[in-house]
């Protein structure tokens, strides 16, 4: 629901407390707009559908349907919403399963107000709000028991050039763009480009799915 630049953030939180202390956050910023509350996830989902938001605060544990169930509503829906989980603690055991649902990250509830407001511009940009050393902790902890290898996902592998599967090995380990770069001997902007591919042909919207992929596809395998 951008206008004029504008970010259009849909908050949903259990508690009108929370909900309001992200609104004062959110509306101090001239590029960001509170579109919309919700206290549940069928409300959310509801007025995901009507107001269209570019990004929802989505808390993780709700009464009713939570917000695992309705992130992967929301993101089914279309790809006009990017959902951010809330959570309580950085290693919340449902937040594996919500970035499985679509969700393009999560934030801690008592997140600095500079971070919360940088990471929704991350995530309206493409980018996804998992820090490498995050990546590699929940991956240990929900992946430590090797999943079933899907030959189909395999298969749409076969379409990466040898570049972009190394590219795709070191996200899934973690690495930052600058890490990949170092690693590979090219710059920055080769490896954005590099991923960028990568989603492309994987029909991917973002590095954290990318990462799910990996590990789903066995391209690698939990420390």
């Amino acid at each position: 629901m951008s206008t004029e630049a504008r970010i259009g953030v849909l908050v949903v939180d259990d508690q009108a407390l929370v909900r309001t202390g992200f609104r004062m956050i959110l509306e101090i910023e001239p590029d960001l707009e509170v579109v919309g509350e919700a206290a549940d996830g069928d409300e959310a989902v509801a007025l995901a559908e009507r107001l269209h938001p570019d990004v929802v605060l989505m808390d993780v544990r709700m009464p009713g349907t939570d917000g695992i169930a309705a992130a992967r509503r929301i993101v089914g829906a279309g790809p006009s919403s990017r959902v951010v989980m809330l959570t309580t603690f950085d290693m919340d055991e449902y937040v594996f399963e919500a970035l499985r649902a679509g969700a393009s990250g999560f934030l801690i509830k008592d997140v600095q107000p500079e971070l919360l407001v940088a990471g929704i511009r991350a995530v309206h940009g493409g980018e996804s709000l998992l820090a490498p050393s995050v990546t590699k902790r929940m991956i240990e902890s929900f992946l430590d028991r090797p999943p079933a290898v899907d030959p189909h996902a395999r298969a749409r592998l076969d379409t990466l050039t040898d570049r972009e599967r190394e590219t795709l090995l070191l996200v899934a380990r973690g690495l930052s763009n600058a890490e990949i770069a170092a690693e590979l001997f090219v710059s920055e902007t080769t490896v954005k480009t590099h991923v960028g591919r990568i989603l492309t042909k994987l029909g991917l919207r973002d590095r954290v799915q990318a990462v799910i992929v990996a590990y789903e596809c066995g391209v690698v395998r939990p420390a």
